[in-house]
């Protein structure tokens, strides 16, 4: 193969072993919206509230919760105050995150023996082509907009196109739809990552390396949508398609 398709090749390897992880996204069973009012779930140990202060869990004989500080037992144990990211508890073999989403609580735990993780089958994708790797430009926004910092414009069949953007880890993301979704590709979007752009503005768009969102993958996973105008009006037949289910 070419040192394209080998790069390419090597991404999509990655890929699918951080999907196919035990304590990943496919692994999370259910999310619960902690109440005041006192619940215990089949997939956690504890009976468990929330509130703007974080989680409160009380164990009992035999339950026992591990944080990255200490092993809690039979009791009451306060965890908080907590953020968007959260904490994570262990317990037989299973993990749950602990956080807060928009002032409530939630517990998503994640089992290796989920049944999502069982029958996933694989992210199918289009053959790899260096055709759909675009040179661009970037156009920063004065201000940023929605956390958005700026746009990318590149030419499509001669058509000139631009995609918002958002400030990613040492470069530019990217959410779009284009005239695949809902038939080959999952339907509420697509993302990309790219390089961070030159002194000059000047950045690579790899369609190829157009991957799903978690909400393709689980149900218990909330994904922003793209704006408006970053839906392509035409086919981008590069990159993840709709992930396989066995059975």
């Amino acid at each position: 193969m070419s040192d394209f398709s080998d790069d390419w090749q090597a991404w999509h390897d990655a890929r699918e072993r951080r999907l196919r992880d035990p304590a990943g996204w496919m692994a999370i069973t259910a999310i619960h919206w902690l109440t005041d009012e006192p619940e215990r779930f089949d997939d956690v140990p504890g009976e468990w509230t929330g509130d703007a202060g974080g989680a409160t869990v009380t164990l009992v004989d035999d339950e026992s919760l591990a944080t990255e500080e200490a092993m809690l037992t039979k009791g009451i144990h306060h965890l908080g105050p907590l953020d968007g990211a959260g904490l994570t508890v262990t317990f037989d073999g299973a993990v749950a995150q602990v956080a807060d989403r928009g002032g409530r609580v939630i517990v998503r735990p994640r089992h290796p023996d989920s049944p999502n993780l069982r029958t996933y089958a694989g992210t199918p994708c289009y053959p790899a082509d260096p055709s759909w790797v675009v040179a661009a430009r970037f156009v920063p926004y004065a201000e940023p907009t929605a956390d958005a910092v700026g746009e990318v414009v590149f030419d499509h069949d001669g058509t000139e196109h631009r995609l918002v953007a958002w400030d990613g880890d040492d470069g530019l993301w990217i959410l779009f739809r284009d005239a695949t979704s809902g038939v080959t590709t999952y339907p509420a979007n697509r993302q990309l990552v790219t390089a961070a752009p030159s002194p000059d503005g000047e950045v690579w768009i790899d369609f190829n390396r157009a991957h799903n969102m978690p909400c393709a993958y689980t149900d218990f996973a909330t994904c922003p949508l793209p704006p408006a105008g970053n839906t392509l009006p035409f086919a981008v037949e590069a990159g993840e398609r709709i992930p396989a289910r066995l059975g």
